[in-house]
């Protein structure tokens, strides 16, 4: 009895001890051993938490980084990239400090269809905003907003997209937008799948940004969706802080209002980060090539080009929708998120494409 109090009590030493001084002012001691025994004691525990941390730490490097990617040459791509760059003995190691990773986010971080998110934001917002404004009832693209004809809203094109945008998305300072946005993210639901908009992240690629960092590498949206759309709420649903966001912008206008400094938010368009433009965002932004970057569309090409220019290994990913069942399945011919030249070239240059349908086992949280 006496010896397996002892036991006790050095077990709880040797593999717990921020809780040894309590264990053993519960067990009483009653005699003194001998130090040889306790030795004896002490090696035989000792031998099996040792066994043990190293049994967790075999079964943590064991482990599957990225559950929600099935086998294939995609995940193995991502795997061998990390496994690579991160190698210190490896001709391909990168140093920390240059492990830059950009992510495109419509389509690539989670979903965009019917419309692009922030455009379903921008016609709530205008819905809103309509108390104020009687004219829209006589106005197009707000009066197809107004009576839920989005067919009209769709052919309006990129001129109506763009004025229900600049419409809902100014007049009013930064930090009210921003709050606005955080209610409507937390709140909306997608009339698809009545998924709040924020869980219809894809999980695949949430473990993939885990799996990044984890490895030292430093990710980035650099996305033609909104600046200050986005950066309200990145950090929660992703892990990627405002700075690290790269977005397209409109212009700003710095105001005194009762004595308190404001950024207000112009109607006019500052910068728009697509195509040729995320290079130059990259370039303005950053400052450093990437060396991987992920996208799902033709606007997402010339990232890709650009981080493929770099010297040295480089991953370049595009996501193909093929999934009609759990998510959507679109790419040469879609209005929105097209994939048709950016297809062709993954091809021809040997990047990697991740077929949703067959490289995840699962779409959403």
């Amino acid at each position: 009895m006496y010896f397996n109090k002892l036991k006790v009590v050095l077990s709880v030493f040797i593999c717990d001890r921020t809780t040894f001084s309590f264990t053993l002012s519960i067990i009483q001691m009653k005699s003194i051993v001998h130090f040889s025994l306790v030795f004896i004691f002490a090696i035989s525990i000792f031998g099996s938490c040792t066994e043990d941390k190293v049994k967790e730490k075999e079964s943590k490097n064991n482990s599957d980084p990225l559950p929600s990617w099935n086998s294939g040459p995609a995940k193995q791509a991502i795997i061998d990239f990390v496994a690579t760059t991160t190698d210190h003995n490896s001709k391909s190691f990168i140093p920390k400090e240059k492990r830059i990773v950009t992510f495109d986010n419509d389509g690539t971080l989670w979903s965009e269809q019917p419309m692009y998110f922030q455009f379903l934001f921008a016609m709530d917002r205008i819905k809103q905003m309509a108390p104020d404004h009687p004219e829209w009832k006589d106005q197009q693209p707000f009066k197809a907003v107004l009576e839920g004809d989005m067919e009209t809203v769709k052919q309006s094109g990129v001129n109506g997209l763009l004025t229900l945008t600049l419409t809902s998305h100014s007049g009013i300072s930064t930090d009210e937008f921003s709050r606005i946005v955080k209610e409507w993210i937390n709140t909306a639901k997608h009339p698809k799948t009545g998924k709040l908009y924020k869980e219809m992240v894809y999980q695949p690629m949430l473990e993939l940004l885990d799996y990044l960092r984890a490895n030292g590498f430093k990710t980035y949206i650099v996305s033609g969706g909104g600046l200050d759309f986005m950066r309200p709420w990145t950090e929660e649903v992703y892990g990627i802080p405002p700075e690290q966001v790269v977005g397209s912008s409109g212009k700003y206008e710095w105001q005194m209002t009762d004595g308190q400094p404001q950024i207000l938010k112009l109607p006019e368009i500052d910068f728009i980060d697509d195509k040729e433009g995320k290079p130059i965002a990259i370039q303005k932004f950053i400052g450093r090539k990437p060396v991987a970057a992920f996208g799902n569309s033709d606007g997402d090409l010339q990232m890709l080009q650009w981080t493929a220019s770099g010297q040295g290994k480089r991953l370049m990913v595009y996501i193909q929708h093929t999934d009609a069942e759990r998510e959507w399945a679109y790419d040469r011919d879609s209005h929105i998120g097209k994939l048709d030249k950016g297809l062709d070239e993954a091809n021809a240059r040997g990047w990697t494409v991740v077929d949703m349908k067959t490289d995840w086992n699962r779409i959403y949280p």
